[in-house]
């Protein structure tokens, strides 16, 4: 499931600095790249692809964080409300180095690296 570019919206009208990978012309990147470029630009990726954590995992990574929805297809409501959870469960100072996994039951976080 693709994220909606409207959460990169929402985000920012909450005062976050988001951007979808499309406003950066990286809709059809490789998924490293997209990595690449949180790095490099400080940001946090919000994806439901489960490629990112097997990458994260796999470079033995310390950034960038990564927020992953699992676990179902979300209405855009559910989206912001259960990234709304998350982020308020872990300080946003750490999320820079943290794996968070929302799932429709839990939300859970690990530390980069990871392995």
């Amino acid at each position: 499931m693709a994220l909606p570019p409207q959460l990169a919206t929402w985000l920012g009208e909450r005062g976050h600095d988001a951007v979808h990978a499309a406003a950066l012309g990286l809709e059809r990147a490789p998924d490293c790249d997209i990595i690449a470029r949180a790095r490099i630009d400080d940001r946090i990726v919000l994806t439901a692809d489960l490629d990112y954590p097997r990458l994260l995992v796999l470079a033995r990574a310390e950034r960038p964080g990564l927020i992953l929805f699992r676990g179902g297809q979300y209405t855009d409501t559910q989206l912001r409300e259960r990234l709304a959870r998350a982020m308020a469960a872990v300080p946003h100072a750490e999320l820079p180095t943290s794996l968070v996994v929302i799932e429709p039951w839990r939300v859970r976080r690990r530390w980069l690296p990871i392995g």
